[in-house]
């Protein structure tokens, strides 16, 4: 019998006999297994199963059984532990489903009674109301677990005010592998039996062996259990990486909030002389002393003052005031090249967002290739910390690599992912070997190889070097004295894997797997494209982030598998081929990526810029090619065509009515593929294009040219948003055009009236521009690119000018701005056309810049549309906003339609819960007399069928406001108004166009 075979069997009779014991869930299924290979580290084990266990029972119902079986166990949180802890062979304890909850808050005691499932912004949130908080505050606030934090010792921004997490703990109750529940705190309290007298017969070692610096993560605590440090049980448990005992609940001590804050961002020349400075910075009682250099942050210099390295030093008070003054004592005490003092908390929040975003920004070097972890926390006494940098980017150099340090500046904890070559033989032996020089560098600087995220796999190899064989013995007897039979965790920090064994990247091809996007980041490849996902979640925040939208369906479900960290893992073990082994065909990743909104968020709300739509894509391409497709695929994702046949057989009115009768409808849409829950959208009996041939003028006007496209949404189901766009662009002075629907031979010539056409394309008959989304979108892909190289070849004309293509529904600029040259990259025009590819607003504010809107004065509400925020932005959308008077802010996260997802079946619930996560709240609370906008067609219909409100695009709201200003009947003012407006609007970038 075969070890895959032999694992097979026992996962089988292990599963049989969890399911008889324990209340919770029990997954030993491909996907749950595949979604918990990896952490956020470079390590990949494969488990025989998941629990999510319910209570401590069901804990203490696992470790017995699997105790019966010699199958290990291991704790899992959030998965974000980047040193390899939170991955197993055996059973994976999986916390956050269940074992979640604030159990209680004492204000007067200023304590918290946890699970250890329960995230880290949840408990804040709770303690907030009480002017308390929990000190240590990792950058994974919004995801990371106490359990996490508690088994790693995590420390995060503000340990230099508050401390470790150790130094936040209070009591523990834990299970140790052979059943006993033991309640650990100080002065012995809940000591297994041999640990005392272990620590008795060591006391001069533990005195003596440990370096003495505010980070040192490394090792076990054992130092903790001095008589003269209280014999604090509980705190000598942290950091112990779940190899000691199972956490089930925690007694946490709170700080109090400061009740006010200001951020002191401080330049320096380089990252060496901001580490020099910080140490200096500390006696001045600061909350925070974060350092990071320039090559982190390329792109977010703008926002920072002057220098090629910043430290950001917070400090607090009962007043803003006071804060203030004591971040300007800072200014005033540190030697730098420029500062900038901020208190308005909505600016510092941005400014933190640079800092924190750095875990996963900082895996990208800035020409895009790719970093890694594995020497991301190192830690030495702060005063040694520049002098520390300066070797450690000799060393770097000298192994001919590359890294970019921030981090803990305060407390000597450097942060740094490093472009390790972990694809090959020879690239594995140079990341050994730097490992093993680092840690020698390291010690000689008095420093703990782990300054936060623990050792893992990734250091406890080397702790020798750090500790000395004799302590290192030490620890190997403390493990012994808790778990006996080395069932928790094992490979960890005693007895430890090697660093350079079960490498996660080992398992992928070596070639590229053939596929139809580009993937130019990724140099082509796919397996590289999906190795953008290291772990550190930030799509599994459960909250939604300010205007973020990633990732909506793990909020709707709290499912990791419907996570864009989820959906990565498991294309990665499609690739591997291992766990899952259908390839393409693979049930496993259908199943996940099919409530999979295709919003976009991932592409920029994930550090790493993960653009799990696109995977989809690629994924349902391979995965439906010649076979039968669902028939939502062949109705709403081939939309285009459906449409423009009732556009030309003008049976528009017919098919509305027939729509109206119940039962025609239900048959319709379970033909269709259609929720039975969903109202079928009406058509438009004149559709846009139809108007505008039979309102154009017949002679162009001055001012600058833009093309306005007739996306398929605006066409056919929303005529009134180009009407109204025409008619706003044209009173700002611009020429409005039309893309051609006859292929040209060549562009207009002469006076830009006459035309030569090809009579090939006369023949073939008319054409009509379309961006492709509905294909890309259910992984049509042939099809596709068939529309457009269609697109393109119409648009010839257009490119050969200098004129914007005006794009008014967002998922459609969108697509041609990336999809586009994804597509066809060997193109040229595809590029080209991406680029011409502007927003309303940005046409608005490009190329008519003197042209102010109608002063509408009222609110809004609404959604920023989640493809215009991942990809397009929205900044010229806010400015155009505040030129005509429409304040306040457009709500985040995505409504949940998102093209054809939410009309599908299956996708009711989770549709649903998406659009009554922000959008529905935003527009349900708002005052009367606000303005609900909505520029995409998905974000108007889910208003229009689950809320009965009526959402507007930008140019119609702008456009009424034209009307309502001019009054009935002024037709020669109208027109005298578009002469002043292009007289005064000629200034924009784009060159005289054509008339197409």
């Amino acid at each position: 019998m075969t070890d895959q075979h032999a694992r097979a069997g026992l996962a089988g009779d292990l599963a049989a006999r969890l399911r008889r014991h324990v209340r919770g869930d029990v997954r030993c299924d491909a996907t749950a297994r595949a979604l918990v290979t990896m952490d956020a580290s470079n390590y990949r084990r494969v488990p025989l199963g998941v629990v999510a266990p319910r209570d401590a029972d069901d804990v203490a119902a696992v470790l017995g059984i699997c105790r019966e079986q010699g199958v290990p166990v291991v704790a899992r949180g959030g998965g974000t532990s980047i040193a390899g802890q939170a991955t197993g062979t055996g059973v994976v304890l999986d916390f956050t489903r269940y074992m979640n909850r604030l159990l209680e808050i004492d204000p007067v005691a200023r304590t918290a009674v946890v699970q250890p499932g329960l995230v880290l912004d949840r408990l804040q949130e709770a303690a907030a109301p009480h002017a308390l908080r929990f000190g240590p505050d990792p950058s994974t606030h919004s995801r990371c677990t106490l359990g996490g934090m508690i088994g790693n010792n995590s420390c995060g921004s503000h340990s230099v005010a508050w401390g470790t997490t150790a130094d936040s703990v209070r009591e523990l109750s834990v299970l140790t592998a052979r059943g006993r529940r033991l309640r650990l705190g100080a002065g012995w309290a809940g000591a297994p039996d041999g640990l005392r007298e272990l620590v008795e017969g060591e006391l001069a070692r533990l005195r003596t062996g440990f370096p003495q610096l505010p980070r040192r993560i490394s090792g076990y605590a054992l130092d903790a259990l001095l008589p003269e440090r209280g014999a604090h049980v509980a705190r000598s448990f942290c950091g112990s990486e779940g190899t000691l005992g199972v956490l089930t609940e925690a007694v946490v001590g709170l700080v109090e909030a400061p009740r006010a804050r200001a951020l002191a961002v401080l330049g320096y020349a380089d990252e060496s002389a901001a580490a020099q400075a910080a140490a200096g910075l500390l006696p001045l009682g600061p909350l925070t002393v974060e350092g990071m250099a320039r090559d982190l942050v390329p792109g977010a210099g703008a926002a920072l003052p002057r220098g090629d390295a910043w430290l950001f030093v917070e400090t607090g008070g009962d007043t803003a005031g006071e804060a203030r003054a004591r971040a300007e004592a800072i200014v005033r005490a540190a030697d730098v090249v420029d500062a900038l003092v901020v208190t308005e908390p909505a600016a510092q929040r941005a400014l933190w967002r640079i800092r924190e975003d750095a875990s996963g920004t900082a895996t990208r070097m800035p020409d895009g290739s790719e970093a890694w972890p594995g020497w991301e926390d190192c830690a030495v006494p702060p005063a040694r910390l520049g002098e520390y940098l300066r070797a450690f980017r000799e060393l770097l150099a000298a192994h001919g690599l590359r890294g970019t340090p921030y981090g803990h500046f305060g407390d000597g904890c450097i942060h740094v992912r490093i472009d390790f070559d972990l694809l090959t033989e020879a690239g594995v032996a140079r990341f050994r070997r730097f490992s093993e020089e680092l840690a020698e560098l390291v010690v000689a600087h008095g420093g703990s190889l782990s300054g936060e995220h623990g050792d893992g796999q990734a250091r406890a190899e080397l702790l020798p070097r750090m500790y000395g064989p004799g302590l290192v013995a030490l620890f190997e007897r403390a493990k012994a004295v808790w778990d006996p039979d080395d069932l928790l965790n094992p490979g960890m920090l005693v007895r430890p894997a090697p660093l350079d064994a079960g490498l996660r990247f080992s398992v992928l091809p070596r070639e590229p797997v053939e596929v139809a996007f580009g993937y130019a980041a990724d140099g082509g490849d796919f397996s590289a494209a999906v190795r953008r996902c290291v772990g550190v979640a930030k799509c599994r925040t459960t909250e939604a982030q300010g205007a973020a939208v990633m990732c909506p369906s793990f909020r709707a479900t709290g499912q990791e598998e419907h996570s864009t960290r989820g959906r990565a893992r498991l294309l990665h073990e499609m690739l591997a081929g291992e766990l899952i082994t259908d390839g393409w065909r693979s049930p496993e990743v259908k199943d996940a990526l099919d409530l999979c909104l295709a919003c976009k968020g991932c592409r920029s709300d994930c550090p790493v810029g993960v653009d799990m739509a696109t995977y989809k894509a690629e994924f349902l391409h391979h995965h439906y090619a010649g076979r039968r497709r669902p028939a939502a695929h062949y109705t709403m994702g081939r939309l285009p065509v459906w449409l423009r046949w009732a556009a030309r057989t003008r049976t528009a009115p017919l098919l509305n009515a027939l729509s109206g009768i119940r039962p025609l409808a239900a048959a319709a849409k379970h033909l269709a593929g259609i929720t039975p829950e969903r109202q079928i959208p009406r058509l438009a009996t004149e559709p846009f294009t139809r108007w505008w041939r039979r309102r154009r003028p017949r002679s162009p006007g001055p001012g600058e040219l833009v093309v306005l496209w007739p996306d398929t949404f605006t066409e056919h189901l929303s005529p009134s948003v180009g009407r109204s766009a025409v008619r706003v662009l044209e009173a700002a002075g611009l020429r409005v055009a039309l893309p051609p629907t006859l292929r040209l031979r060549r562009p207009p010539v002469g006076d830009g009236r006459s035309v030569t056409l090809d009579p090939v394309s006369v023949l073939r008959g008319r054409g009509r521009v379309c961006c492709g989304l509905t294909y890309v979108s259910t992984g049509q892909l042939d099809h596709a690119r068939a529309v457009l190289r269609r697109t393109l070849d119409l648009m010839e004309p257009v490119l050969a000018t200098s004129a914007p293509v005006v794009v008014l529904e967002p998922s459609c600029a969108a697509a041609l701005r990336t999809d586009l040259p994804e597509l066809l990259p060997g193109d040229p025009r595809a590029h080209r056309l991406a680029a011409r590819v502007l927003t309303f607003a940005q046409a608005l504010e490009r190329y008519a810049p003197h042209w102010r809107p109608p002063r509408l004065d009222r609110p809004v509400a609404g959604q920023t549309h989640c493809h215009q925020h991942a990809v397009l932005g929205d900044a010229a959308d806010r400015r155009l906003r505040a030129a005509a008077g429409l304040s306040g802010e457009l709500s985040g996260g995505c409504c949940g339609l998102a093209g054809d997802f939410g009309f599908a079946k299956g996708h009711w619930e989770v549709s649903t819960a998406c659009a009554e996560e922000q959008l529905l709240p935003s527009v349900r609370q708002a005052e009367a007399g606000t303005v609900v906008l909505a520029d995409g067609f998905s974000c108007r219909t889910q208003l229009e069928q689950l809320a009965g409100i009526r959402g507007q695009h930008l140019a119609e709201v702008l456009a009424e406001a034209l009307d309502a200003a001019e009054g009935p009947g002024d037709a020669a003012p109208r027109a005298a108004r578009r002469a002043r407006g292009a007289a005064g609007g000629g200034g924009g970038r784009g060159g005289r166009g054509r008339p197409f």
